[in-house]
């Protein structure tokens, strides 16, 4: 979890500028596409994360979503972190498969912990980081796989 790279006191900090939040089971947290500038961490529950897809069925295009993770405290332990980061639009839908309770925290409260304590807002964005690398990493992968089979696919078309 992302907390726990940080001391007691450093958590102290972090959590006094955060908002503890709560979801149900099956209740939408963030939408894909809308404007956000929070990130969460989790205390405890678990999300499901999926994306909208255009796919071509015969001549007609048609929308679906695609999960492609679960969260917990115990994977990654966050997210939301690119909106908070970046002020773009929401990346993907999170909704709550189990009932969460979260730390929601702003561009405000992170400016707090710049301010107050900046070895603590450190140790936070490369955590935030490291994990955004990990990510890339993995895409870079996948992206070598599906170039792969479909170059694959398109020499034994010819």
């Amino acid at each position: 979890m992302i907390l726990d790279v940080l001391s007691s006191q450093e958590r102290k900090i972090v959590l006094k500028n955060m908002k503890p939040v709560r979801f149900k089971a099956g209740e939408k947290i963030i939408q894909e596409g809308e404007l956000g500038r929070s990130m969460y961490i989790f205390k405890s529950g678990k999300v499901k994360i999926t994306r909208r897809l255009t796919l071509k069925v015969g001549d007609r295009l048609g929308e679906s979503e695609k999960a492609f993770a679960v969260l917990g405290p115990d994977k990654v332990g966050f997210f939301g972190e690119m909106s908070l980061l970046t002020g773009l639009p929401r990346s993907a839908t999170i909704v709550a498969v189990t009932d969460c309770e979260l730390y929601e925290l702003t561009p405000e409260g992170l400016e707090r912990i710049v301010k107050s304590s900046p070895e603590v807002a450190y140790k936070l964005i490369y955590e935030i980081a490291r994990v955004l690398a990990e990510r890339v990493r993995k895409l870079d992968n996948t992206v070598l796989k599906l170039t792969t089979a479909l170059s694959l696919v398109a020499i034994k078309k010819e």
